[in-house]
């Protein structure tokens, strides 16, 4: 400043014009160095960096380079070679000296949140981050430093000590709860779910309150996204996993089979004792050849034990169709390569209804895939809905508009007859 100052008094200016243009050249001079400085760190110094980012082995310092780590880093060189030219300044020093360093302390919260988003980055290329993620932790991390820093930027530029500011924070901390409300409950709800590994990235839950079905991708300190099936995106707290009831799929996924539990509604009314007739035809029933003639030795040794009175068929044991059904769904499910053998497979009756007795169908697919599980379901349900009238059964089904049509043309059929008979 004092070579600029006597080199410009050379040429007898003003005094007044002489200082204010030395100023003058003193910043642009100062500028200038900043912008080469700036221009090297960028183009010279990140490229060298770079070449040795993308040629090693190691994978972490791509993240960093992704998330521009190095480039936000070399934002500082300006803010020093400012703050070490201040000196020229004397009347301004001290007021220069505070906003470089306010200057350096933002850029460092950017250096910070960079260097978070990559340790967030590379903790995802691990197979844990799937079962314990991190971005809640992350995002409360950013929350902090920018608190933090904020303070002491505040702090410098009023030249008071940090820890005189944090005192008076104190008192606001009904506010700070009030306004975080939700972050923290994010956060305790992203540590629950951490501990006991309730949920993780991937899985499939289901969530009717919020009109949730499909696959976590996201959890982080506020929100939980799912990507439903229909492709939709569903959005809700992360405390809600905590508070409200969810169904989480994953582990029917991982057992390697998937329920059906589905019941046939059988018409009473058609539920009867088989007679001989219908047991020699049930016999030609490849599933249940075997079953009727071990049933029928186990009830004739029984009747005749008991020595009952076959006359009437009430009396003792005997086959009904009904029976005979179950017996068949049973031994179908047995033998259907798409049921899971290993798992529960039962056919039982539920209680009667006004609609008739629920047959139900209890059993697990070898393939939890969705399209195949539907298949395999309906395959069983088509041919169980085919073969129902082979034993002398029928399905419960409300009144149709055919089946009034059909009342109304057999009226006017025995009326015709009765006018013809007259």
């Amino acid at each position: 400043m004092n070579f600029i100052r006597k080199y410009i008094f050379k040429f007898d200016l003003d005094p007044s014009v002489a200082e204010y243009l030395s100023i003058f050249i003193n910043i642009l001079f100062i500028a200038i160095i900043c912008i080469v400085a700036n221009f090297i760190t960028k183009k010279v110094v990140i490229r060298i960096i770079t070449h040795i980012v993308t040629n090693n082995k190691v994978q972490w310092d791509d993240m960093l380079l992704e998330r521009k780590v190095f480039h936000e880093l070399s934002q500082i060189v300006p803010a020093i070679i400012i703050f070490y030219f201040s000196s020229n300044f004397p009347s301004y020093q001290h007021l220069i000296q505070k906003s470089a360093i306010a200057y350096l302390i933002i850029v460092g919260l950017w250096v910070l949140n960079s260097l978070l988003n990559a340790i967030n980055d590379i903790y995802q290329t691990h197979e844990i981050s799937k079962v314990k993620p991190i971005k809640g932790y992350i995002q409360v991390s950013k929350i902090i430093v920018i608190v933090v820093g904020i303070i002491i930027v505040i702090a410098n530029l009023i030249g008071e000590s940090p820890f005189v500011l944090l005192s008076g924070i104190g008192a606001l901390s009904a506010v700070f709860l009030l306004v975080f409300k939700d972050t923290l409950l994010g956060l305790v709800a992203g540590i629950q779910l951490t501990a006991h590994n309730m949920v993780r990235v991937g899985d499939w839950i289901e969530m009717p309150k919020y009109g949730a079905d499909g696959n976590i991708i996201e959890i982080s300190l506020n929100t939980v996204k799912i990507q439903n099936f229909d492709n939709t995106i569903t959005t809700f707290p992360t405390y809600a996993l905590i508070s409200d009831s969810f169904k989480n799929w994953t582990a029917m996924q991982a057992s390697g089979g998937r329920r059906i539990k589905r019941a046939l509604l059988i018409d009473t009314n058609r539920i009867s004792i088989c007679t001989e007739e219908m047991i020699d035809r049930y016999k030609t029933i490849h599933y249940l050849s075997d079953y009727i003639i071990n049933r029928e030795r186990e009830i004739t040794e029984f009747n005749s034990l008991n020595e009952l009175n076959r006359s009437n068929p009430v009396n003792g044991k005997s086959l009904t169709n009904i029976g005979v059904f179950r017996a068949y769904i049973s031994n179908y499910l047995k033998n259907h390569p798409g049921i899971n053998q290993e798992m529960s497979l039962m056919v039982r009756p539920l209680a009667p209804t006004e609609n008739g007795l629920p047959l139900e169908i209890y059993a697990f697919t070898n393939d939890v895939r969705w399209a195949v599980y539907e298949a395999i379901q309906a395959e069983i349900f088509d041919h169980l809905f085919a073969v129902v009238k082979e034993f002398d059964l029928r399905l419960f089904q409300n009144p149709s508009g055919h089946d009034f049509k059909a009342v109304v043309d057999l009226s006017k059929r025995k009326v015709l007859i009765e006018e013809i008979d007259q």
